[in-house]
């Protein structure tokens, strides 16, 4: 007898994927009861008590977290106390970048629960994660334990359970968790979110995201990732790595803010390309024998998404094939259309095609929030990803030091990681439909929009030494 979707709101763990157990591609999907119709605490529009200085833990050192160090230590109001790696010669590498600056951080390595030591210092504010993506939530979860905000990078769980124990702690600790989503600050992004809230798009009725991105190559190398934990990740089939393009969307949805989730389904073409390329590697380098034979998930995975206000996300991801990057960011209203790839975002309002160059000009005059009219010229000389790092990182400081609302709360974090393990439940049943988890219980029909005005705070400095 088929079991309903609604029954299936835990779908495993999935590690083994993490290198914990070996290579594993299974689906788990047990029975599970809904979680309690009211929440502990409301951590929408929770503004935490204002800190002067915001003492950073950093852990992870690979690719992402040196630049945030850096990013960090042009912020006013920050002081960098740790820095955590399992690899000493990472936390050198990072040491040296900021050697300049007065930030002397104490030192957690050597162990792989060094990061818990960090946690547990008394003189920490805020722990930044940009470990692999299986550490994020127990990295999250222990720093709140600990009374500290977390600041993940994405995604921020991989699993239902995951996404729940971040929701639940958040809220019995009231600690902030923000999923660092970079994306909501690319400034095409901020544009659009700030059209919409004027009206401009009409009613918005369709929204498309996506991670189409060919790291093939980087995937396979044996360098890239710390043990190849990206790679392992690849054995689960559908879309893993959603937010980047449904952060922005979401936001313009109001999702979990007047708007929520309501079920998805997804589909995943076959895999044409890891599984020959792990037997090409494997034929000549033993290292990689171990994943030949594998099954790998399909290359392109297409995710579509009903809310509860009747609008549909349509979410892609594709890391391998050979064609431009995008993320598609594409909004569809009742009076105007926007998108951004393949070409720079452009915008129309009929069939006649996009407004000229001059119109665009006016409207990004205009329209553009106060956040990048303020710091946007700074961040994109500070750079990270074109200065969208660096605008987040400024917001996330700034609402800390002011005592105000973080833009991109802990249901945000769940809701949108949620996408991954339920699309791969889906692509497991055939494409059926599965309720996506509403991690507010109730509560997104009264939440209130995220402020783009920057009504509060918004006096954070920038340190130009």
């Amino acid at each position: 007898m088929k079991k309903n979707r609604r029954d299936f709101l835990k779908v495993g763990s999935l590690l083994g994927l993490a290198g914990l157990s070996g290579w594993s591609s299974e689906v788990k999907a047990a029975p599970t009861k809904r979680r309690a119709a009211l929440a502990n605490f409301n951590m929408s529009g929770f503004a935490a008590p204002p800190l002067e200085k915001v003492r950073i833990g950093f852990v992870g050192l690979g690719n992402r977290g040196p630049g945030a160090v850096v990013r960090m230590s042009k912020i006013e109001g920050v002081e960098i106390k740790a820095l955590c790696d399992l690899r000493p010669e990472r936390i050198a590498h990072v040491k040296d970048r900021i050697k300049d600056t007065p930030h002397k951080p104490a030192v957690y390595t050597g162990s792989e629960e060094a990061w818990k030591k960090m946690c547990e210092s008394e003189d920490l504010d805020l722990i930044y994660i940009a470990t692999p993506w299986y550490l994020h939530a127990p990295m999250a979860v222990y720093a709140m334990e600990q009374g500290k905000h977390a600041a993940t990078e994405v995604p921020a769980a991989i699993s239902l359970d995951e996404c729940w124990q971040l929701v639940e702690t958040s809220e019995k600790t009231r600690k902030h968790c923000m999923m660092l989503e970079n994306t909501c600050y690319d400034f095409f992004e901020l544009l659009t979110l700030n059209l919409a809230r004027q009206g401009y798009f009409g009613e918005i009725i369709h929204g498309e995201g996506a991670y189409i991105h060919d790291i093939l190559e980087g995937n396979f190398s044996k360098t890239k990732y710390y043990d190849m934990w990206r790679l392992k990740q690849n054995l689960r089939n559908g879309n893993l790595y959603p937010t980047h393009g449904l952060g922005p969307v979401a936001q313009i949805m109001n999702i979990n803010r007047g708007d929520q989730m309501d079920y998805l389904v997804a589909v995943s073409s076959d895999d044409f390309m890891m599984g020959e390329k792990a037997k090409a590697l494997a034929a000549e380098d033993d290292f990689y024998k171990e994943l030949a034979g594998k099954s790998f998930r399909g290359n392109m995975n297409t995710t579509t998404i009903k809310t509860h206000r009747g609008r549909t996300i349509m979410l892609q991801h594709d890391v391998t094939s050979p064609r431009p990057y995008s993320r598609l960011h594409t909004i569809s209203g009742t009076k105007a259309y926007a998108q951004k790839y393949p070409e720079p975002g452009k915008i129309s309002t009929g069939h006649e095609g996009w407004l000229s160059e001059e119109a665009m000009k006016e409207l990004e005059e205009g329209f553009y929030p106060p956040i990048v009219k303020k710091i946007g010229e700074f961040a994109k000389q500070i750079g990270g990803h074109g200065g969208m790092d660096f605008l987040m990182d400024w917001r996330l400081i700034d609402c800390l030091r002011n005592g105000i609302p973080l833009d991109m709360d802990v249901y945000d974090a769940a809701s949108w990681s949620a996408i991954a393990p339920l699309s791969e439940w889906s692509v497991a049943n055939r494409s059926e439909n599965i309720d996506v988890p509403d991690f507010t219980r109730g509560a997104w029909r009264n939440n209130q929009p995220v402020d783009v005005e920057l009504s509060k705070g918004g006096n954070t400095n920038i340190l130009t030494r």
